[in-house]
């Protein structure tokens, strides 16, 4: 009897084995390049901002360069933007998307078809043709200033070369993303459930808040942080449309790696700007694994 079982369990044994080798070498290249393109090269720039070679020539251990960053003014007035026009843009894209996908959800027809496609429209426009698009129609002497100047009001104060410039831009640029993931989480949320609520008389601000709103907590957190992401280490958008000073830190690393010649600069400020990021990956990375742990 144990004779008979024993291959029986072996032979299951080793197709377990030959399952777990294939499976790492499918998924062998794909972390391979994940840590040559991208893990390698953020573990170099940690390093070659922390030992810097001195003026004699010879490599040393030293925070000078992260102690200038935190200390000069103009590198903090950037950074301050760039947290500023980061928060402000996720509130809006919340704002603005939740709605949105909440109607997409719950509604059906060739109306909400219209608007679906609406937001999701700019997705499919390179950031410098939104850009050059927004100057056109808010910028100085643009279409709207035209509109209003045909009817006899006064111009329009362009947020063209302010901060407010960056975050219009932005925000229509991370909208499309934004009401997707949105309502992927809203899908959860059941028909039935909503409908037992509406049976026993709760309005439609107590459904949102009782039963719609617990169920997106992980999907908030997942387009919160994938907003944040884009929005923190945007470029285009903010060098186009945003002031020359302050500026946000994807045109401040560029100009500071190409017009001031300082690459040592410009790879703190890169490092800088990853461990801000790297805070907002890790709630993505816990988010996802509650998920699947949840899941039976």
């Amino acid at each position: 009897m144990f004779a008979d079982t024993a291959p029986a369990a072996w032979r299951r044994h080793s197709s377990i084995n030959r399952g777990s080798a294939i499976g790492l070498l499918l998924v062998a290249l794909p972390v391979f390049l994940l840590a040559w393109l991208i893990i390698f090269p953020i573990l170099s720039a940690v390093v070659g901002t922390i030992f810097v070679r001195g003026p004699d020539g010879a490599t040393g251990f030293s925070f000078a360069s992260y102690r200038f960053f935190f200390t000069d003014g103009y590198s903090l007035a950037n950074l301050g933007v760039t947290l500023w026009t980061t928060a402000v843009c996720g509130v809006l894209l919340l704002a603005i998307g939740l709605p949105i996908a909440l109607y997409l959800r719950f509604s059906q027809g060739r109306l909400a078809a219209y608007v679906q496609g609406l937001a999701i429209f700019p997705m499919f426009v390179p950031s410098i043709i939104l850009a050059y698009a927004l100057i056109r129609t808010i910028g100085p002497n643009g279409t709207v200033d035209l509109l209003l100047n045909s009817v006899g009001l006064p111009k329009l104060r362009t947020p063209y070369l302010t901060p407010w410039g960056p975050v219009i831009g932005l925000v229509w640029d991370n909208l499309p993303l934004t009401v997707l993931m949105l309502k992927a989480g809203l899908s959860s949320v059941s028909n039935s459930a909503i409908e037992a609520a509406r049976d026993v008389g709760a309005r439609p601000l107590r459904v949102f808040i009782s039963i719609i709103l617990p169920r997106m907590g992980n999907s908030l957190l997942v387009t919160a942080s994938f907003a944040v992401l884009g929005i923190f280490s945007a470029f285009t958008l903010p060098y186009v449309l945003g002031p020359a000073s302050p500026e946000m830190m994807g045109p401040f690393m560029q100009r500071t790696f190409a017009d001031m010649n300082d690459p040592l600069d410009a790879m703190t400020q890169a490092v800088i700007t990853f461990g801000f990021c790297l805070v907002f990956g890790i709630f993505y990375i816990r988010s996802i694994a509650r998920n699947r742990e949840a899941k039976p």
